[in-house]
């Protein structure tokens, strides 16, 4: 098996593990009725994606 030649310093291993973060979801408001959604997604609220109604909201 291959084996490291040389002990990794702390360092460099937390370089490693400092890019394990959480990012937070884009949003955007909804055209029609203003809301705040995901892009590229039908919003929640009113139903609407692209300006065409997609889903039936009470």
């Amino acid at each position: 098996m291959a084996v490291p030649k040389r002990k990794t310093s702390k360092a460099r291993r937390n370089k490693r593990k400092a890019n394990w973060k959480l990012t937070s979801p884009n949003l955007v408001s909804c055209p029609k009725c203003g809301d705040l959604m995901m892009p590229h997604r039908a919003c929640k609220s009113c139903g609407t994606y692209n300006k065409r109604v997609v889903l039936d909201v009470e």
